[in-house]
């Protein structure tokens, strides 16, 4: 990115979530960044705060000066800026192009796995932080301790999110990766579960020769990866005999979880987390398999994980109102939304889980009918709105209310208002009430949180 220092960068759709990140570190790196989206946004704000030129609209104007254009995979090809940079022949690059340029010249390592990408990465950034390391990081998610989702550090190590949605991460090229799991998801892009593993390999491939390879031995899609012929270094973690890093003694409690870790069969501390659930016990364990890869010290790194409070819409606790708890959580695939409940029945301890789900895209929904339904009736009461989009043309016959006649405590409410409306005149003291899905359902949090502090005012 040196030679970039003294242009100006515009990126198309900088209000999201990764891209908004790469825009962080560029203003960090001193380069001159501009960027629009289609609608004005507290990640605007906090861009245009810290120095860059944002617009909250699409025009061809925008990018008018502009040296270099980097776009989200959101944005289409029709855009009037990506039309305005093609016909003008700017230079374009992908979102994973830029950020691998943003890892050159860093020890750089690569979160990937179909669940548990941002957790994990957020996790390893803490880990890291509490060894003196400051890494830099490009999450998909807000870090809860520092408010932010990336970050230029003095130190290393760059710790980056990789996204395997559009099979774009094999431009990373890290030195090092994490695979926390490999599972058939993003059907609109992989037809077959044949072809997520397929891009996994290809993925793996990429990491340099000098480097390591983090797998989970749990999981049959990251095990089998992992037991290929590889030039590199393979680590495996995991309640399984013979993992390289291994847990076991697991306690699961309802605000956290203990574990003993084993590295090489020697007992080397025990890991003590303030986030619930059975798989931040593995993304941790990954996290500390990387660090000890690495050559950095357990007790620090355990000491780092003990801090971790959680990455935003993880899990996240919005609000307690009268005893009765508001969580958000960014789950959008039948495994997430299982893990997700069976953590959230732990936490309620005699109350009741009552959630509002917001299916992510027609395909996925099509996809997975069964098993949505399945996963969602761990709840006590569930209501549905409708899917959330994306980028997707409906798909004729498919809607969420499928999933609803399929589910045994399933209520189709696609009206946002009269959905949230339900949940706070249901819920009594001990509940947890948790806004589930991917699209835009956790605006719905503050105003369940409102209306319950209303209703028992």
């Amino acid at each position: 990115m040196q030679s970039l220092r003294g242009k100006k960068i515009h990126f198309i759709g900088i209000g999201g979530s990764g891209m908004s990140g790469l825009a962080r570190i560029a203003l960090s790196d001193g380069i001159h960044v501009t960027g629009s989206d289609s609608k004005s946004s507290t990640v605007l704000n906090a861009l245009q705060a810290l120095g860059a030129t944002v617009y909250s609209h699409h025009a061809p104007e925008n990018v008018a000066d502009a040296d270099v254009v980097i776009y989200s995979t959101a944005i289409s090809a029709t855009n009037p800026e990506m039309s305005y940079a093609v016909e003008r022949s700017i230079p374009i690059l992908t979102r994973a192009q830029a950020l691998a340029l943003l890892m050159n010249g860093s020890k750089s390592i690569a979160v990937a796995g179909t669940h548990g990408k941002t957790t994990t990465s957020s996790m390893l950034t803490v880990a890291l932080q509490a060894c003196g390391t400051d890494p830099s990081f490009a999450i998909g998610g807000t870090l809860m301790a520092s408010g932010s989702n990336a970050h230029r550090g003095t130190g290393q190590y760059f710790v980056a999110e990789a996204d395997e949605s559009d099979g774009s991460f094999i431009e990373y090229k890290p030195l090092a990766a994490i695979v926390t799991n490999i599972e058939h998801d993003h059907v609109d892009f992989f037809h077959t579960p044949e072809e997520v593993t397929a891009v996994f390999a290809k993925f793996a491939s990429t990491i340099s020769v000098d480097g390591f390879l983090i797998y989970c031995a749990d999981d049959e899609g990251s095990r089998k990866l992992g037991a290929q012929g590889h030039p590199f270094t393979t680590v495996s973690y995991g309640e399984s005999e013979g993992s390289d890093l291994r847990i076991d003694q697991i306690t699961l409690l309802p605000l956290g979880s203990r574990a003993r870790i084993l590295w090489h069969g020697r007992t080397v501390g025990t890991l003590e987390l303030q986030v619930p659930g059975h798989h931040n016990i593995l993304n941790a364990a990954a996290c500390l398999a990387m660090g000890l890869s690495l050559g950095e010290p357990i007790h620090q790194l355990l000491t780092g994980l003990h801090s971790f409070r959680g990455a935003g819409r993880r899990f996240e606790l919005v609000a307690t109102e009268h005893g009765i708890r508001v969580i958000d959580d960014y789950g959008h695939h039948p495994t997430e939304i299982s893990v997700t409940l069976e953590a959230a029945r732990r936490y309620a301890g005699e109350g009741r889980v009552l959630v509002i789900f917001q299916p992510h895209r027609y395909s996925r929904t099509q996809a997975f009918l069964n098993d949505f339904a399945i996963a969602l009736d761990k709840a006590d009461d569930v209501t549905l709105l409708e899917i959330y989009a994306a980028s997707e043309k409906p798909i004729p016959g498919i809607s969420a209310e499928l999933i609803a006649e399929k589910m045994q405590r399933g209520h189709f409410i696609p009206n946002f208002a009269l959905a949230a409306e339900r949940v706070i005149e249901m819920a009594n003291p001990g509940d947890v009430i948790i806004t589930l899905g991917a699209g835009d359902v956790n605006s719905l949090a503050p105003i369940i949180a409102e209306g319950l502090n209303k209703r028992f005012a």
